[in-house]
């Protein structure tokens, strides 16, 4: 279990930095970035969905045995960030805010920005613990996922009027709730059942990844219209899925 502790936080951590990543949007035109982040938005939903099924989904159907367990589990994963999204009025937008784009306040940005960061140290603590590959997996994924969310993130905050270093700083803050989250999980897997509770987390989970791939970035890639860059972003989309497949060679 100690390994498990010292896998997790450590990923946790990594993921949180991400956060800093706005640091490095300060110099590129708001056009050039919308561009990048459209293709990493797309990297990042077939990673999503590639460790949802890929991944997740055979692990679900090893721990919880019943068919419509699971089911209804999943579905209550995708109620449960539906709901989120709905009370804090947030939505998981990856371009930058603009005039024709305009987001939710700061303060409620990072409120929501916390809860999804909390959620995914969950994500990554339950992931963990099933196996040490499981969880790289499932690492990879939300790591790939918060590169263009913290993007747009830090675009929300300088819009708002903070300074680029209180944004930096906020932004970070709110990213260090996913080791919270983490730890909260694997308390819950030293003094529960750890198969009870991979059977409700891992389900979740599952339900938590296809919405944000389908319900929040799937919509922000159909807006671009254009052949050219939609086959780009099919073939990013692919790469995300290809990745994770990769990854079965190290389980």
């Amino acid at each position: 279990m100690t390994q498990t502790w010292f896998y997790t936080i450590g990923a946790v951590f990594i993921v949180s930095l991400i956060s800093l990543i706005g640091v490095f949007s300060i110099s590129l035109h708001e056009d050039k970035l919308r561009k990048i982040l459209l293709f990493l938005v797309s990297l990042s939903t077939g990673a999503l969905l590639g460790d949802a099924f890929i991944h997740l989904l055979q692990e679900a159907f090893e721990t919880c045995g019943n068919e419509l367990k699971l089911s209804l589990l999943i579905l209550s994963g995708l109620i449960v960030f539906f709901v989120l999204e709905k009370i804090l009025h947030w939505r998981h937008c990856h371009i930058p805010t603009s005039e024709s784009h305009p987001h939710p306040l700061a303060y409620m940005n990072l409120v929501g920005d916390g809860l999804h960061n909390l959620i995914d140290g969950m994500i990554i603590a339950g992931s963990f613990l099933v196996s040490a590959p499981v969880g790289i997996a499932t690492t990879i994924a939300v790591f790939l996922h918060e590169v263009p969310q913290e993007l747009g993130d830090f675009g929300v905050l300088l819009h708002a009027g903070f300074s680029r270093k209180k944004a930096l700083l906020t932004n970070f803050l709110s990213a260090l709730m996913a080791v919270l989250g983490a730890v909260v999980i694997l308390i819950i897997g030293e003094r529960l059942n750890l198969e009870d509770v991979l059977q409700v987390i891992i389900p979740i989970t599952i339900g938590g990844f296809v919405y944000i791939a389908t319900a929040d970035l799937i919509p922000e890639l159909k807006k671009e219209t254009s052949l050219g860059k939609s086959l780009i972003q099919l073939i990013f989309l692919l790469l995300g899925i290809g990745l994770m497949l990769l990854l079965l060679l190290i389980e």
